[in-house]
């Protein structure tokens, strides 16, 4: 479509156009899709409905199934971890010279970071009118913002050629609105914790089943190890009942730590494996699993593409070093800003973890860590932060651009109700590093708390 050219965009979306010497002109890029998928999002009330309604297959259907011509899927689901171990399998079968469709969720600065089509992110033009269609043939109020994404999304892919899709979940698996591949080539289970227990539970159990709903009869399931027993066995019992052959982390594989690296070990690899580009251990496991599901491609991965992928892949916001932007130039010579989107109970141990290993690259004078936070009234402050409350020195609470944030004031008594003396609020993240950067010596300084916040972060950091 030229910019002088609205054609259907123009009488489905009138409020994008304007008039400019008598002729209708384009808007800016990405406003077209935005504002059509704000109007999904008015019209349905709800970002989530895990129901997999007769509206969103009706909406499907009248795009032409496209869920039933992608290339061989990936499907991912879990709590924590799932991702990144999207990344890894990206990395590795792009390493290997493979175009893969991607879908992932949320998104951290634009919209378009959720489709990835052919290894490019979407193009405007193209997630406009396939949205437009969307809109001209679904059920009016019948279809949520995620679906009407995630339909996008898959009509994307099926008009494109690739060689592989991954696919993630957005919320729990057996109803989200990405689990309508009847036979994807694997899916993967991360680990699983506690989180959005309105939708999907108050006990492991019943979280760990509504993840397993994306397995298939006949298709091997990857799953990352369960710390909780309870968690794997509900999965193990969903398998069985499924008829998919599962593959559990520290059984049917496994990750064991080296000097500058890991070493993968499964039924058919003994692999060494250099450190990924994604900091902290635990990302050690998100590659392993990654690797395990890798042993369905119908060509084994070749042992080169593992180590080139480990090198190149990238997943911002977690654990991710903020340096040479406006906001880091506010520390002072030596000081240190990080970010991280964690934000429930696993995440709060994955962070403990990291920091313990800061502290004893430190060695004798650790650097003081100062941590910034925003969340979502929808999270459990205490069970993140709890991990890791004991080395927290100062502690400011901010709001995210949200109706659901904390208020940085319950969030900061929050923080002194586990032991962090100094804990109060500040306006926003700028002001809370102007105040927290004048500290001697330099701090260590970690973002965290919401994914919607580090968004809103890396949005300043530009």
């Amino acid at each position: 479509m030229s910019q002088n050219e609205p054609g259907l965009l123009a009488v489905l979306a009138p409020e994008l156009y304007k008039k400019k010497n008598d002729q209708d002109v384009m808007p800016l890029a990405s406003d077209a899709s935005r504002l059509i998928l704000e109007r999904f999002r008015a019209a349905h009330g709800k970002d989530m409905d895990l129901t997999l309604r007769p509206a969103y297959r009706d909406l499907l259907r009248a795009l032409g199934e496209p869920q039933q011509n992608l290339p061989p899927v990936f499907h991912v689901a879990g709590t924590n971890g799932k991702g990144s171990t999207c990344a890894f399998l990206r990395a590795m079968l792009e390493a290997a010279g493979h175009r893969v469709h991607v879908y992932t969720s949320p998104h951290l600065v634009r919209f378009h970071e959720r489709i990835r089509v052919a290894g490019r992110l979407i193009e405007e033009s193209e997630l406009a009118e396939i949205l437009a269609e969307c809109e001209r043939v679904a059920a009016p109020g019948g279809v949520s913002y995620f679906e009407a994404a995630t339909a996008a999304a898959l009509a994307a892919f099926a008009r494109h050629p690739a060689d592989f899709t991954i696919l993630e979940t957005g919320l729990g698996g057996r109803l989200d609105a990405t689990n309508v591949v009847n036979k994807p080539l694997a899916t993967i289970i991360a680990r699983l914790s506690y989180d959005h227990r309105e939708y999907l539970g108050d006990t492991i159990e019943q979280i760990a089943r509504e993840k397993a709903g994306i397995m298939r009869r006949g298709v091997p399931c990857f799953a990352a190890p369960q710390p909780d027993k309870a968690a794997l066995q509900a999965l193990r019992e969903a398998a069985s009942e499924t008829g998919a052959s599962l593959f559990v982390g520290g059984a049917d594989w496994r990750v064991e730590e080296r000097e500058n690296g890991f070493r993968f070990v499964d039924g058919m690899r003994d692999w060494d494996l250099p450190s990924p580009a994604l900091p902290g251990r635990h990302q050690y496991w998100n590659a392993g699993l990654a690797l395990a599901a890798l042993s369905a491609l119908p060509q084994p991965l070749p042992q080169q593409a593992a180590i080139d992928g480990m090198r190149k892949v990238e997943w911002p916001a977690r654990l991710q070093r903020l340096a040479g932007n406006r906001l880091s130039a506010l520390l002072p010579e030596g000081g240190e800003l990080w970010l991280d989107g964690g934000h429930n109970d696993s995440a709060g141990e994955v962070l403990a973890a990291q920091i313990e290993r800061w502290r004893a690259e430190d060695g004798a004078s650790p650097k003081p860590l100062y941590v910034i936070m925003g969340m979502l009234t929808t999270k459990r402050p205490a069970e993140f932060l709890g991990p890791f409350a004991r080395r927290i020195e100062k502690f400011r609470a901010i709001p995210i651009e949200s109706e659901a944030s904390f208020a940085p004031e319950d969030l900061a008594a929050e923080a002194r109700g586990l032991g962090i003396a100094d804990a109060s609020p500040a306006p926003d993240v700028v002001e809370a590093l102007k105040e927290l950067a004048k500290r001697d010596p330099a701090p260590r300084i970690l973002i965290c708390g919401s994914l919607y916040l580090a968004g809103q972060v890396l949005t300043s950091c530009r």
